[in-house]
């Protein structure tokens, strides 16, 4: 069973949804760099379960501890292992499931693999996962604060200051639009009256991507986005560029030209989405999403778009 991702900066999750706990082994963290557990429990925090009516109603503390790789205050270069213990894992809820498999869960997957499975809640399938990536997450953090000052001459296209994140968190739904949080929060609200739960698209644009990021065959830039996003539980579909629209579009269509701008070769590109709709054209319209190849071939832009049930 595959469970650790990455190359020099390591993860491993453990455990399972209603085993005693659940954490992360990190290795490949530099030593000397200043941690606290606080700093990790900051993140777990906002993704610990129970904290509104539009969130999972399971009552967790989700209290992160840092059983190996950190002393007095500073990393150790050594793995670090953390881990949070579960309280509320109502094992007695899943006693009907003994012997069911649930629908579109990794019931009955995890049975005929491996013979075997661990039928109060979702074992290692659950959401609950997640919370080893959020504590490495939180180092990884660190590490890019302390050692990444700049890369290549980049510069925000968007004032932060526009969207803070004081504006992210003033609502249960954490989106800084107000008026979209509103409807967001009803729909979802509707959708738990009915005893029913929703899906959505998350997206995300990378500005100021190196020319050359990625690399050919195995280790192409999109198939290791991919791998990345569709880990994640309920995940079921990526995109890059025009994505699978693209297949309905000729070849002629699809195409990204390249143009000179300044003395550099660049790839024909639109801006892309955010929150007030589509900003500043420019030739093209970003069929490729900012990799040909399968290497980034657009200092401005790569995009990927991941949609989950």
């Amino acid at each position: 069973m595959a469970n650790t991702f990455g190359h020099l900066f390591r993860i491993t999750t453990w455990g399972e949804s209603h085993g005693d706990a659940i954490g992360v082994a990190v290795d490949g963290c530099p030593p000397r760099l200043p941690l606290e557990v606080e700093e990790i429990q900051k993140e777990l925090d906002r993704r610990r379960p129970g904290q509104s009516e539009i969130s999972t109603q399971r009552r967790e503390g989700d209290r992160a501890e840092i059983l190996s790789g950190v002393f007095e205050g500073e990393t150790l270069g050594t793995p670090i292992l953390i881990g949070v213990w579960n309280s509320d894992a109502r094992s007695k809820d899943y006693d009907h499931m003994r012997r069911v498999y649930r629908p579109s869960h990794a019931d009955y997957s995890y049975d005929a693999k491996y013979g075997i499975r661990n039928w109060k809640g979702g074992g290692r399938a659950s959401a609950r996962e997640t919370i080893g990536r959020v504590a490495a997450g939180a180092i990884a953090k660190k590490i890019l604060a302390r050692y990444v000052k700049q890369v290549w001459k980049l510069h925000a296209d968007v004032d932060p200051s526009t969207v803070t994140q004081e504006d992210v968190e003033s609502n249960i739904a954490r989106c800084p639009d107000q008026d979209m949080a509103v409807q967001i929060i009803e729909r979802i609200k509707e959708a738990r009256k009915d005893g029913d739960s929703l899906g959505g698209v998350v997206e995300c644009v990378a500005r100021g991507v190196p020319v050359g990021l990625g690399e050919p065959v195995f280790d192409k830039l999109e198939a290791d986005l991919a791998k990345a996003v569709l880990s994640m539980p309920a995940c079921k579909g990526f995109e890059v560029g025009s994505g699978f629209g693209g297949t309905t579009q000729t070849g002629s269509q699809h195409n990204d030209p390249f143009y000179s701008e300044g003395g550099r070769i660049r790839n024909a590109h639109q801006q892309l989405w955010w929150h007030t709709g589509w900003h500043q054209q420019r030739r093209g319209h970003h069929h490729q999403g900012g990799v040909q190849a399968h290497r980034n071939d657009n200092a401005r832009a790569g995009y990927g778009r991941c949609r989950w049930q």
